[in-house]
Parts: structure tokens; sequence; C-alpha cells
């Protein structure tokens, strides 16, 4: 009780940190229904991996004397760039693919999770003085979290909630009905590099605050199991999307609250914390499937 008075107060230590998770869990739900929807959980792993690549990588470019920016820029905007390069990168490559009508399946994602984590250690390897930053990385850094962090935070994740909230009657009919999208004149590959784009500048920014775990636990675990209630009563996409950011948004409280309570780590607290809404929902939706 005194933790969670702690957490209430105004006074609070870490309450940007506090903010910034709880932003991140209820946003990043959002984005990933569509990624649970289309069937692409995996894309959902694999990208924060591929993000995280992209940071290993901009803290390589210096040991080779290349420097993107002035000495004076913070890390962190170097550490964006790279996030947001690899993440474009491999957005451009989903939408090409399926513009030409074929399959991103499952062993091509995998491939692709598999080769980044590989090249985020070896990228880690080749840096002497990169290790410790990318390990804290992996970990999560919200705790750390500064005030001047939380505006830019709430400006990404305000246009992404936005866009994905304005555009979600566009982004749902280019997802299961692409056909009908183009006789209407929308432009099925456009709509979708648009779409990726947004999910791809959060989990960018995202794995810079919080790690990869933290990112895809928020992406995905929140989603399915919103979409687990609202298949069990056929509610619309709106309806999914509010339960989705309202259980991202509690897994966020639960996790910090149980990292603050037990001094654990923010990221791998959060995604635990998660995978139990997600048990609960699941096992009050099969409860309720026995009863009718």
């Amino acid at each position: 009780m005194t933790t969670l008075m702690e957490m209430l107060s105004p006074d609070f230590l870490l309450r940007e940190a506090l903010y910034g998770s709880l932003l991140l869990g209820m946003v990043c739900p959002l984005a990933g229904i569509y990624l649970v929807l289309r069937r692409m959980v995996l894309f959902g792993i694999a990208l924060p991996q591929i993000s995280s690549a992209g940071i290993a990588f901009a803290y390589l470019l210096p040991t080779f004397g290349l420097h993107l920016f002035p000495h004076e820029v913070p890390e962190r905007a170097m550490a964006l760039t790279g996030s947001l390069t690899f993440t474009c990168i491999a957005t451009i490559t989903l939408v090409m693919v399926a513009q030409r009508g074929g399959t991103l399946n499952d062993a091509y994602i995998g491939s692709a999770y598999a080769a980044a984590a590989a090249l985020s250690i070896l990228f880690v390897a080749s840096n002497p003085f990169g290790e410790q930053e990318i390990l804290s990385r992996l970990r999560g850094e919200l705790l750390g979290m500064l005030p001047k962090d939380l505006p830019l935070l709430m400006g990404i994740t305000g246009v992404v909630t936005a866009c994905l909230l304005y555009f979600q009657r566009i982004f749902t009919l280019v997802s299961f009905d692409p056909d009908t999208a183009t006789t209407i004149g929308k432009s099925v590959p456009g709509w979708n590099f648009f779409l990726f784009a947004l999910i791809g500048t959060l989990i960018a920014y995202g794995v810079i605050l919080g790690g990869p775990l933290m990112i895809f636990g928020f992406l995905l675990l929140p989603a399915i199991a919103a979409h687990q209630i609202t298949m069990h009563y056929a509610w619309n996409m709106s309806k999914l999307s509010l339960l989705a950011a309202m259980l991202g948004g509690l897994s966020s409280l639960i996790g910090f609250y149980l990292s603050l309570r037990f001094d654990l780590p923010l990221g791998p607290t959060d995604v635990v914390a998660a995978f139990g809404v997600l048990m609960l929902t699941t096992a009050w939706t099969q409860i309720t499937k026995r009863k009718q």
C-alpha cells in the first residue's frame, strides 16, 4: 500500500517513468491489434528486434570514424536514427512483398528475427564502448527516463494514436478487404505503408526507452487479450481498440507497481503483468463460454 501511495503522490520521483510506461502500455496495443488481426504476430516480435539491431549499428559507426551527427548531438538522437532506419527498411520490405502479391510467411519473418538478433550481438561485440549501453536497452530504461524525454514520447504517441483512430475505417478496410478498397479508389500499398510506418515509428522510439521485450509485449499481449473478449461478444473495431488500450494501461500500472515494490527490472515485469492479464481474460472467456 505504501508503494501504491508513493506512485500516486504528485512528488513521486519516477513520475516520468510512470507516465512513459502508461503511454506505451496504452498506445502499443492500438497498433498491435492490426498485427493480431492480420495474423502477423511474429512480425510484432521481429520488428522490435530489428529496431534494436539498428540501435546497435548506430553505436558501432563512430568506432569506424563515421559520425552522422556533430559530437554535441545527444547519443539518443543517434540511436533513434539507427532504430528508425532499420525499422523503415523492414517496413518497406513488408509493403513491397505484399504489393507484389507475395506472402510474408512466418519462415521469412522468423529468419529476419534471427538475423536481427545475431546482428545485434555482432554489432555489440565489435564495439568496445557500446556493450553496456546496448545491454541496458535490452533490459529497458524507462525507470531512468528524464523529464525532457516525456514531451517527445507524448508527441509521438499522440500523433500515432490520432492517426490510428482517425483512419481506423480505412486501415481496417485495406487490411481485410483490399479488393473493395481498390475498387473505391484507395491505394492499398500506400495505406499499408502509412499504417506500418506509424507502427514502426512507435516501435523505434519505444525500443530506445523500454527495450524490445517491453515493446513487443505491449504490442501483442493486451491486443490478444482484447481480441478474445471482442470475439466472444462480437464487438466492433472501436470497442476492440478501447479495450486493448485499457488492458495495456492496466498491465503497465501493475508491472510498474511490482517493479517498484520488489526492485525488479521494469521491462520484463511489465511483460509478465501483461501475460497475467492475458491468462485471466482467457480463463474468463472460457468460463463464460461454458456457461452459455
